[in-house]
């Protein structure tokens, strides 16, 4: 049996058995998400502004006061990223609480740039207060867990209340603010993958407490800057740090993650079934409408050529003034490397070349089914990137200024989907190598200083969205999806995160 032509869709089959995979996945991971809740209790409580979330075990392994928990995320985090945390400390008998900085998760505020460190500190001050409050809380035995920024926070609040029992710093990014010798029981936790800095940041802080206290450093091996967070001994070190413990539970960090990739399985199968029902295709007679691509030299130089521009042009467009922090930056590099790969594709050779006859195509479904096509694929991007992201790894939900933010940033992801579309001519190569090039020049903006810092950090999830977009458009493509229906869910996939996730500034 021959090989089925790359423009011909999957059978029928295939798409049932598909079909059924996301059928299957989703259930599972529905199933995972519900169990990592098992045997602990949580209440969602907003004090000062700032969203919280209670989370223990439940019923209370003993009648005593319990150790209490605050857990402070990092930049471009929530309280979502750090459950993991919770549950591990509320297994061993703690009371965890979580919360929200400004401009963060389910927090509508902004967090100002000249201000935020007094921002972070109230927020900070809010969840100790409200957390000493509890009945259930001996006060007496409060401990700060903190990632990233958060870390700095935590250990600076530590630093000035000395009621403050014990503290965790994860990847703490600067000590230079530490007075010496305070706080005196911290413990300091690292990736071993990180970038260098947070190491030097950890030794600076064990050196800073010499002779005083406790102030042990770990390095968690072959983990970086996020994945520090779901490591089992990242939990253990921290669950040994309570100053008290009424349980021996062991760990289970990767759970939510687990349920959360389980999901977007479900999404990623569902997408062939879904194209199939509604995308059926009628014939042409073999003829393709798609034109002679450019050469693929010429495309790798516009690829760069739009890429390298856009990230300088982005330094100083208006976009950078969005209350979006890094966000700003980032829709402007799309918005002007789609405009220019647009541009580019229309004058170089090769862009006006007569159509070709391609065996086996067939033309694209009539304008009602595509317009009907579109809205239920949109409709279905946003739940396949939101709902695993905000139920397994951290807040996706627009809240305040990000309503608005939304749509600005999905029409610069989809101008520069346009434009990738433009100079793919239906090929998954061409698209999976001007997506590559963009990646890469994203990051080298950001290591010469034309992007912010902070975007080396978020860079593999914006190539893993990128890449999934890749993927959905390969199927689309098969049923003979028009390019522009090719773009808008994948702006969808690729934008959503970029405006719910990164912080309002």
């Amino acid at each position: 049996m021959s090989a089925p032509s790359p423009h011909q869709p999957p059978s029928t089959r295939t798409a049932v058995l598909l079909a059924v995979v996301a059928a299957v996945a989703a259930a599972l991971g529905a199933q995972v998400l519900g169990r990592a809740d098992a045997g602990l209790t949580a209440r969602q409580v907003t004090v000062g502004g700032v969203p919280m979330t209670e989370v223990r075990a439940d019923p209370p392994m003993s009648d005593v006061r319990r150790p209490g928990v605050v857990i402070a995320h990092g930049f471009a985090g929530s309280a979502r990223l750090m459950r993991p945390i919770a549950d591990t400390v509320a297994r061993r008998g703690a009371v965890a609480l979580l919360f929200d900085f400004a401009g963060h998760g389910a927090n509508p505020a902004r967090l100002a740039g000249d201000t935020s460190n007094d921002t972070l500190a109230a927020d900070l001050d809010h969840a100790v207060g409200y957390l000493r409050s509890l009945p259930d809380v001996d006060p007496a035995q409060i401990m700060l867990v903190g990632h990233s920024m958060g870390a700095g926070a935590v250990t600076r609040y530590a630093a000035g209340h000395s009621e403050i029992a014990r503290t965790v710093a994860i990847s703490l990014p600067d000590a230079g603010e530490l007075p010496p010798g305070r706080p005196a029981e911290l413990l300091l936790i690292v990736g071993g993958a990180e970038f260098p800095g947070f190491r030097h940041a950890a030794d600076d802080a064990v050196g800073r407490g010499a002779a005083v206290g406790r102030r042990p450093a770990v390095v968690v091996p072959g983990v970086e800057h996020i994945s520090v967070l779901f490591a089992p001994r990242t939990h253990e070190e921290i669950a040994d740090w309570l100053p008290s413990v009424d349980g021996d539970a062991a760990p289970r960090p990767l759970v939510r993650l687990a349920g959360a990739a389980l999901l977007l399985l479900a999404f990623g199968a569902g997408v062939v079934p879904l194209a199939a029902l509604l995308l059926t295709r009628r014939s042409n007679g073999g003829r393709s409408t798609d034109r002679v691509p450019i050469g693929g030299l010429a495309l790798l130089g516009l690829a760069v050529v739009a890429a390298g521009l856009g990230a300088a042009v982005a330094a100083v467009l208006p976009t950078t003034r969005l209350p979006l922090a890094v966000g700003g930056y980032v829709t402007g590099f799309l918005l002007v490397t789609g405009v220019l790969v647009l541009a580019g594709h229309r004058w170089l050779p090769g862009a006006t070349s007569p159509p070709v006859p391609a065996v086996g195509e067939t033309s694209p479904p009539a304008p009602a089914r595509t317009i009907v096509a579109a809205v239920a694929l949109t409709g279905y991007a946003v739940l396949a990137v939101a709902l695993p992201i905000h139920l397994g790894l951290t807040s996706a939900l627009p809240v305040g200024a990000r309503w608005w933010l939304l749509p600005l940033v999905l029409a610069a992801c989809l101008v520069f989907l346009l434009g990738v579309e433009s100079v793919a001519a239906g090929r998954t190569g061409r698209h999976l190598l001007v997506v590559a090039v963009t990646v890469l020049v994203l990051t080298a903006s950001a290591l010469v200083g034309l992007a912010p810092g902070f975007v080396l950090l978020v860079v593999p999830l914006f190539a893993f969205l990128l890449g999934w977009h890749v993927v959905w458009a390969a199927v689309l493509r098969r049923y003979a999806a028009p390019r522009w229906l090719l773009a808008v869910p994948g702006a969808v996939l690729v934008g959503w995160p970029i405006a719910t996730t990164l912080p309002l500034s």
